[in-house]
């Protein structure tokens, strides 16, 4: 389990507060969707996740250990792949020869899968690969390091469409039952089928932390023309996209996008949904 307890951080040199006493806990065997409007902290917090910044108070626990402590074990179990990174001007199979020795539990075997569906040979020179190409190339690497806690910033971007199709059956390839992986994205549409876990933040406060099987069982979604008891209401050309509540209990689709602006414009009625017991409609 991932635990964050009473979480404060401020940028010294800006003197902006991100955090403040913020905690929440992540279990393992869970792709988890970071969702937050801009400046909410997502990015910030995944790098406090890896222990690669310092909180003023509280912690983040990965095992029970602290991993600002950045023990070997913890950091030979963590893998962050940031939004924006470089590589070295060398081919990808000496890139490994250099780095897989300091994970344990790296598979070539898993590279190789990776890489083949990504269409990308093992020798191939880093220097020479397009942005989208590099990130195909970082993430195979990072998913075959065999670490427990994989946390990934914006993806899909730089990906096309074809490509953000095999970055899901990527994940879906590499999810193990002891694995952490934490998706960072505004892309929401690029991973609402991977997710098995949702948590929405705004700065301090998490919003929804919930499983997808429980929100399509608490939660509806869709066109609407009886509003007068929904969550949220967002117009469109085609009516109005609602989330209402969940009366029957039978799970369906879940809008991603709909989920995380009803989320935020109306926290205290999504939370409700799931507070009070579920009630079936007569027949």
């Amino acid at each position: 389990m991932l635990q964050i307890n009473n979480l404060s951080f401020t940028y010294r040199k800006s003197g902006m507060t991100v955090f403040d006493t913020f905690s929440l806990n992540l279990r393992e065997g869970g792709v988890y969707g970071l969702l937050g409007r801009n400046g909410a902290g997502k990015s910030t917090l995944l790098y406090l996740m890896a222990g690669l910044l310092t909180p003023d108070f509280g912690e983040v626990l990965f095992d029970n250990y602290n991993v600002r402590d950045r023990a070997p074990r913890v950091v030979a179990d963590t893998f962050i792949v940031p939004e924006e990174f470089d590589l070295p001007a060398v081919k990808l199979s000496e890139y490994v020869a250099i780095n897989a020795p300091f994970y344990p539990r790296f598979s070539h075997d898993d590279l190789r899968r990776y890489l083949d569906l990504f269409r990308l040979p093992p020798d191939v020179p880093l220097h020479a690969l397009s942005m989208g190409q590099k990130k195909k190339a970082y993430m195979s690497f990072a998913l075959a390091t065999g670490a427990r806690l994989l946390i990934m910033d914006e993806p899909t971007n730089g990906l096309d469409i074809p490509s953000k199709e095999q970055f899901r059956q990527f994940i879906t390839m590499g999810m193990t039952d002891d694995r952490i992986v934490v998706i960072s994205t505004h892309q929401v549409r690029d991973i609402d089928r991977l997710l098995s876990h949702v948590t929405i933040i705004d700065q301090s406060r998490t919003l929804l932390n919930r499983s997808t099987a429980e929100i399509a069982q608490r939660l509806q979604f869709g066109l609407a023309t009886d509003i007068a008891d929904a969550l949220y209401v967002q117009p469109t050309i085609a009516g109005n996209m609602a989330v209402m509540t969940n009366h029957s209990g039978q799970p369906g689709p879940i809008d991603l996008e709909l989920l995380f602006n009803a989320t935020l414009a109306n926290p205290q009625g999504i939370a409700q949904a799931f507070a009070n017991p579920l009630t079936e409609q007569p027949l």
